[in-house]
């Protein structure tokens, strides 16, 4: 289960996702177009089989507020992905540790814990 975090770890796993894809011959939707029986092999590595032959990422995608979860909704690669399994809260830390450490994320925690629950179950 891949865990991406905060604003910078989000924009990494965006362009690991996107990276990823390409490489399996998946397009933005999870749709498989490649053309080689080599991009198929370990696809469940990364990606668990929904309905439709769609792909979706074992990942879970948190931060503090919205807005990097919207970027990363809104590119190339964002309907790739769960929407259940982004979690973010409102107001964000405003880049003070302790603020996310001991307040605002400490009300994600739990909500996280449960995302990344569900998607390690969901592994085999």
């Amino acid at each position: 289960v891949h865990l991406q975090t905060g604003q910078c770890g989000n924009q990494i796993g965006a362009a690991f996702w996107q990276t990823i894809s390409g490489e399996h011959g998946l397009d933005g939707s999870g749709v498989y177009n490649g053309t080689s029986d080599l991009q198929l092999e370990r696809m469940n590595v990364y990606f668990n089989e929904a309905s439709g032959n769609k792909s979706i990422p074992r990942a879970v995608l948190v931060h503090l507020e919205p807005g990097t979860m919207d970027a990363v909704r809104s590119g190339p690669f964002g309907q790739l992905f769960r929407p259940d399994n982004f979690v973010f809260g409102q107001s964000g830390a405003g880049n003070n540790w302790a603020k996310g450490h001991y307040t605002e994320g400490a009300e994600l925690v739990d909500n996280v814990i449960d995302v990344v629950r569900r998607e390690a179950e969901a592994c085999d």
